[in-house]
């Protein structure tokens, strides 16, 4: 080997370090590109006789400085991030909605409850129920404000599931090219160091929409999704489809779609966005749509039950503030029958029984049979037990109760959500304020002509106990006309006991039959609790015989000791009056524990119910915040591992451009001298 292919042979290694150092500084911008390194070697020596003389260098490799370990890092810390992000973008405009008293219910209930104490002031007050009937339209119009937003929300984020689910497909699709093309280069003995860093940028972008797991395997990376299902397997892709749930046609599921069939993996479909917006639908959306809905029924059917027992300005009974809970629409859309049950399978009427008693919960329902089923509550699946559609009447559960409507088969399931859409439905009914309700039915004052120390505190005045079904209009209707033609009424006390410890009293109806009698303790204050038999304009019982007689039952509290013939007429309050017990029941409902009566607590009142829910939504706010500053400090440790190793250091590159091109220099000084020997050589002959 001569002296000039020494030289040829450094000058060769130079250039092609000059070259990769060159490619190393255009590219230090590049996302995911690794800087790469030359690698020399000795060529075979030349022995000449007892010693051998180098013949050369040679270009061993072009080598891609990487790390799977870090890169692996830099993924799964990119998957947590892009989650812990697109959690805490969803959760801060919730929580500032709910918490603003401009935008929250708060502000609302507090304006309606304080114009319920005014009027309460001034029951005849025309302006203070005209004041009182705006601030109610106010407060439904806020309910139907916030859950036009929460389903906004959850209309973004099936929009968003969507998009999403089209990029993971055509990053898959690139990483499955890309595997292609490295699986052609490297059978023949190459190392494509720009397709290895094309695939593993397209690995880690794919991490920012869900955490994919990455298996290489014979120079391929497959890729696998939820608990393992495949997306990629070498150059073969799977699809990834949002399309509307089975379960829940308005809440987007994700599925891979290989083809021969479909897998529903939106359960177990972790990290990235994908996976925060999830997580932040099933743990703080849903649940706020359905809280914010159960304190919706709460309030419209207090509300409108309080109504029914007290009389208005117009001396009739009042009539809804609210809409009714219980509509036969939203009956029918509080069940989502199955896209794969069978055909002509009916679905569910549920009907609200007790707004105290309902749970933030969804429900699934299976049928084992035609006519038998089982209920399950969501999320944790707890088994509520197993029903029949032939009982009558149907089973209450949590406050609810199911009438099924047509056939259905083994297998056939429904998801019921009892309370998700009630903050959208709840409306202001009432136009008139005169209708408001504010006396309550009954008053009692003492009759003439009376002896004895009898009085009637004021808190002693009749209250009625017996309870208006509003969901049965009809009889709530022939009860309220009832007690109109059942009064007045009159207690009448009679004679003391010998020991002077009791005194008689007689229950007299309008034409002074007895209805019944009893006894009071002279000098005490005594509870009554006396029924009225009800009856209609022409006398006769309501309902007719041979039904059982409708009565009306109300209690009130008598004191002192009334002389014989002593009476109290109780009589139907009339138009105009300004009693307003009835005013202060509804302004009770501001406090009164009337919200998960079922649960331990035995209760909380509306603003705590609401306050309970902002609170909740702000406590995973400030835990999403934390999560996101945690995590974006692990991918910033982890992105500077990665690049430490892996990225350009320009400082670093210039150092070796000056190193090769020095050592470009020198070995084209080898090639000089050889030339020079050359010429004195032939110069000599």
């Amino acid at each position: 080997m001569s002296l000039l292919n020494i030289g040829m042979s450094g000058l060769s290694a130079s250039q092609s370090s000059l070259m990769t150092t060159g490619n190393n500084i255009s590219n230090a911008d590049t996302a995911g590109y690794s800087r790469q390194q030359t690698v020399q070697g000795t060529k075979s020596s030349i022995q000449y006789g007892n010693v051998y003389i180098g013949t050369g260098t040679t270009l061993a490799d072009v080598r891609r400085v990487y790390n799977s370990y870090l890169d692996a890092q830099l993924q799964t810390t990119t998957s947590l991030n892009s989650d812990s992000a697109a959690y805490l973008g969803q959760v801060t405009p919730l929580d500032t909605l709910l918490s603003d008293s401009s935008t929250g219910l708060n502000g609302a209930l507090s304006k309606f409850f304080a114009s319920v104490q005014n009027v309460n002031a001034k029951p005849g007050d025309d302006a203070s129920r005209q004041s009182l009937l705006s601030d109610a339209q106010a407060l439904s119009n806020r309910f139907n404000s916030v859950s036009s937003q929460l389903n906004t929300q959850n209309a973004n984020i099936n929009g968003n599931l969507a998009n999403m689910a089209d990029q993971v497909n055509k990053l898959a699709t690139t990483v499955a090219q890309l595997n292609q093309k490295i699986s052609e280069i490297s059978s023949s003995g190459g190392t494509p160091n720009e397709l290895l860093d094309a695939r593993n940028e397209t690995m880690r972008q794919l991490s920012t929409f869900t955490g994919a797991q990455f298996v290489e395997r014979d120079g391929n990376v497959d890729i696998y999704l939820g608990s393992g299902q495949p997306l990629v397997i070498g150059n073969t892709v799977n699809k990834l489809e949002a399309v509307p749930g089975k379960d829940d046609p308005g809440r987007l599921s994700l599925q891979i779609n290989r083809g021969s069939g479909t897998i529903d993996i939106t359960s177990i479909m972790t990290g990235g966005e994908i996976g925060g917006l999830l997580r932040y639908r099933s743990e703080v959306l849903d649940p706020a749509m359905n809280e914010l809905g159960r304190v919706a029924l709460v309030v419209a059917d207090q509300m409108n039950s309080i109504q029914a027992q007290g009389i208005d300005k117009n001396g009739d009974f009042g009539s809804n503030l609210f809409n009714s809970i219980n509509s036969a629409a939203q009956m029918s859309q509080r069940s989502i029958a199955s896209t794969s049950n069978s055909a002509g399978s009916g679905n569910f009427d549920v009907s609200i029984e007790d707004t105290g008693k309902l749970t933030i919960n969804d429900y699934k329902v299976m049928f084992t049979s035609a006519t038998d089923y089982t209920v399950r509550r969501l999320p944790d699946n707890t088994s509520i037990g197993s029903f029949s559609t032939t009982t009558t009447p149907a089973p209450v559960i949590d406050g609810f109760s199911m009438t099924f409507n047509g056939g259905a088969a083994q297998g056939d399931t429904f998801k019921l959500t009892p309370t998700r859409n009630a903050s959208a439905d709840i409306k202001t009914e009432m136009t008139d304020s005169k209708r408001l309700a504010i006396a309550a039915p009954l008053g009692a004052a003492i009759a003439p002509g009376g002896s004895g120390t009898l009085t009637i505190p004021a808190s002693g005045q009749p209250t009625l106990t017996t309870k208006f079904d509003i969901y049965d209009s009809a009889t709530a209707t022939a009860m309220q006309n009832g007690l109109k033609n059942s009064t007045p009424t009159k207690v009448v006390f009679g004679d003391v006991s010998a020991d002077g410890t009791s005194q008689t009293y007689q229950f007299l109806d309008a034409k002074g039959g007895v209805i019944s009698s009893g006894t009071i303790k002279p000098g005490e204050n005594n509870a009554l609790s006396l029924s009225i038999p009800l009856q209609d304009a022409s006398g006769a019982p309501i309902p007719a015989a041979p039904a059982t007689q409708y009565t009306a039952t109300f209690a009130m509290t008598v004191a002192g000791s009334p002389g014989k013939g002593t009476a109290i007429n109780v009589t139907l309050s009339q138009s105009g009056t300004l009693d307003n017990r009835n005013g202060t029941a509804l302004a009770g409902l501001q406090t009164g524990q009337t919200v998960d009566t079922g649960s331990a607590s035995k209760g909380i009142s509306l603003s705590d119910a609401y306050g309970k829910l902002v609170e909740g939504v702000g406590s995973k706010a400030a835990q999403g915040k934390l999560d996101s500053a945690a995590t974006t400090a692990i991918l910033a440790n982890a992105k500077g591992a990665r690049d430490s190793l892996s990225g350009v250091d320009l400082d670093e590159e210039t150092g070796n451009l000056v190193k090769y091109q020095q050592y470009y220099t020198a070995s084209s000084q080898i090639i000089k001298a050889a030339q020079e020997i050359f010429s004195t050589l032939i110069n000599s002959l």
